[in-house]
């Protein structure tokens, strides 16, 4: 750092008058010196990465600010990364710290590597407290950096004796954990905390606190041990469970080694601690002291890596006061935090069902497996198949997870509320669940987060449209969106037509979404013009696109929404227009009323039976060809309701007054179709259709 003087009592005034240079030495100054209130070391550090950040997008600058800031200025800054300081100060420090390793690029590194191993090699609790300290708050923003630091070779046997020590340091222990804990989310760094770690930390987690007490009270009743001793207790429970979070981390996720050496079997394998042991440890913690934030924070994290096992989520999802104490956990967790994240991990991975595989992508995997030298699929564990993920979900949602979901979605990041979508559609699977769902305000949650996650969330912004197309076709719209706090209806259009489209980044079409949207659409266009509307102006396009679908059941989704579209005057005008689009629009209409699939038959029967009420569409029926002859094969079909359709729309026609009734009956009949009618007369057993009949027969045979 330059050693021109500076005067560290200057006025805070007097700041702006300075280059950006002097700005930092100063600020620099003040730190190192040392002595102040919390907030106004806060204010110093976030002037500082104000003024890295500048530096950063500054392409003018003469002198980069990192040039004055040497060795010792990079140790004040990272100092204050030390766990033994205020949490604040931690929170802004970091700031400062990340600004200064993207400003100062390689040098940065450097300077970051070359503080961590002078703490560690000066071999002080002091020391070592620090530099775990910074590599452990580094490496999120940091991580190709502070990993090449961690596998340095040598750096990670070290900590065994360091660890293993008779009189330890609990700071150091816990400084030492939190490195490895964070370190073990790179999956190189997790192997080798695997390889140098496992044994000690085994040790630690099974070390019964009150061993030692034990011991010596048993060789000397007279001797007294204080609580707290170092002496009574090797480690305390905070370390204890930060050692089995660790541990949860390496046992989630199995190593490649592991998976290789199926052949071991006849070895003799030493103890270990299983998955089931950590996370009943940390079930026991969060029911046995639920006060202890530290222990919460812990267990909360070990359980979102443990419930990646299907066993451990069945054994959770049956503990009815751990869910519920979950439950609680979130509830009162701020937003943003750590402890909020990891508790939607674990309902996430609780409610979490296996993708659907298309025959195609089952043949792709059962090569692969032939590939392998095994040449054998592992078998799909059972407890991960829909009727267990089922009942989990179902225990989840007894305990009261919805309404806590809809508040933390309103302020949660937006990792958080990709979390947050993923339980919801995860519930709304079960059928019996998605009115329940509707009166908790799931419906809300969905819409608002389609709008608020950013177009690169797109597969968040399909799952949350899916879930609500779920919901609204099971429930009453008008239930659904009837309240005083409720969104208006209109909302749910533009997300459900957002999953009309495939999804373009999918290596297959999932056609699942598009059907769902379909039918939630229907639902919603069976209540009022205004929403007929406002689906007709945003998703029409598509929607036509869809009755020519391939899959019978998607055409036949599209043709009943279009049912209940022509009950609109906007949507009739789509058919009735004296245009080639509306002529073709009826043409493929009357191509359904053909359809092989009778659904899609009767939907389409219903669509011309509002349609034909208009002189357009009767006089656009006798004009194509095969027009006639489609509607009376309605009539004659063996379902009552499809019979139904189709003599309304011959009566209709027929009925019809003017130039275009005559010209209607002239073409029925000479389609045969009063003998259709007979027909159809004798065929029915319900009043309606024979009255219907009757009345188109008494109209075609008077003359014209």
């Amino acid at each position: 750092m330059d050693e021109s003087p500076i005067d560290v009592t200057s006025n805070r005034e007097e700041m702006d008058k300075l280059n950006t240079v002097e700005q930092t030495q100063l600020i620099l100054a003040r730190l190192m010196e040392g002595g102040q209130e919390d907030d106004d070391t806060c204010q110093e550090l976030d002037r500082l990465t104000k003024l890295l950040n500048e530096d950063i997008t500054n392409k003018n600058k003469t002198q980069s600010i990192c040039d004055v800031i040497d060795d010792v200025c990079v140790d004040t800054i990272l100092g204050y990364l030390d766990m033994r300081q205020a949490d604040t100060v931690r929170g802004h420090a970091i700031l400062s710290a990340s600004a200064y390793l993207k400003a100062a690029g390689k040098k940065g590194d450097e300077a970051l590597s070359k503080f961590f191993f002078d703490r560690v090699k000066r071999g002080t609790y002091d020391d070592y407290i620090v530099a775990f300290c910074v590599a452990a708050a580094i490496f999120p923003i940091a991580p190709e950096t502070t990993s090449a630091i961690f596998l340095t070779e040598g750096f990670l046997p070290s900590l065994d004796p360091l660890m293993r020590r008779k009189w330890k340091s609990r700071k150091v222990e816990t400084a030492c954990l939190d490195m490895l804990n964070a370190a073990s989310m790179n999956s190189s760094c997790r192997e080798a905390i695997r390889k140098y770690c496992t044994d000690w930390l085994e040790e630690v987690v099974d070390q019964d606190p009150n061993e030692l007490a034990r011991s010596i009270h048993a060789a000397d009743p007279e001797v007294q041990v204080t609580e707290g001793s170092i002496a009574m207790r090797r480690h305390s429970e905070a370390v204890q469970h930060l050692a089995a979070v660790i541990l949860a981390k390496l046992k989630a996720v199995p190593s490649s080694a592991q998976q290789t050496t199926e052949g071991s079997e006849g070895r003799i394998q030493q103890a270990t601690t299983s998955i089931e042991d950590l996370s009943r440890m940390f079930g026991s913690m969060i029911l046995g002291d639920p006060e202890n934030e530290d222990g919460k924070r812990h267990s909360v994290e070990g359980l979102a890596y443990a419930t990646i096992q299907p066993a451990i989520k069945e054994e959770v999802a049956h503990n009815k006061e751990l869910v519920k104490s979950l439950v609680r956990i979130l509830a009162d967790a701020p937003a943003k935090a750590p402890l909020t994240y990891g508790a939607l991990s674990i309902f996430m991975n609780l409610t979490r069902y296996q993708p659907v595989q298309s025959e195609e992508e089952k043949k792709m995997t059962q090569l692969k497996a032939y590939a392998n030298a095994s040449g054998k699929l592992a078998p799909a564990n059972p407890l991960n198949d829909d009727n267990h993920v089922s009942e989990r979900c179902k225990r989840v949602f007894e305990a009261g997870i919805v309404p806590v979901l809809v508040t933390h979605s309103r302020h949660g990041s937006v990792a958080s509320l990709n979390l947050i979508v993923s339980i919801i559609s995860a519930l709304s699977v079960t059928t019996g669940l998605r009115g329940q769902l509707a009166q908790q305000g799931a419906v809300n949650l969905l819409i608002a987060a389609c709008t608020a996650l950013p177009d690169t969330e797109s597969q968040a912004k399909r799952t949350a449209a899916q879930a609500l197309a779920r919901i609204l076709i099971s429930t009453n719209p008008a239930l659904v969106f009837g309240g005083t706090r409720a969104r208006p209806q209109n909302s749910a259009i533009r997300p459900l037509t957002y999953i009309l489209s495939p999804d373009p980044t999918a290596e297959t079409r999932d056609l699942l979404p598009t059907f769902e949207a379909l039918m939630a659409l229907t639902n919603l266009a069976s209540t009022d013009d205004d929403t007929r509307v406002t689906i007709i102006r945003n998703a029409w396009s598509e929607i036509e696109e869809l009755l020519l679908s391939s899959n019978n059941l998607v055409s036949k989704a599209a043709v009943e929404l279009v049912c209940n579209l022509v009950q609109s005057v906007e949507g009739v005008a789509l058919y009735a227009a004296d245009n080639p689009q509306a002529a073709n629009r009826l043409h493929i209409l009357l191509a359904l009323a053909d359809a092989e699939d009778e659904g899609t038959r009767s939907a389409a029967g219903g669509a011309l039976a509002s349609l034909t009420a208009y002189e357009a569409i009767v006089t656009g029926i006798v004009k194509r060809k095969r027009g006639v002859e489609v509607v009376l094969g309605l009539c004659g079909e063996g379902n009552e309701d499809l019979r139904h359709r189709g003599v309304f729309v011959v009566y209709n026609m027929v009925a019809y007054e003017g130039e275009a009734g005559k010209t209607a009956r002239k073409a029925i009949r000479e389609k045969n179709g009063v003998e259709v009618l007979k027909g159809c007369a004798k065929a029915s057993r319900r009043a309606e259709v024979v009255e219907v009949t009757i009345q188109a027969l008494k109209v075609l045979l008077e003359e014209d």
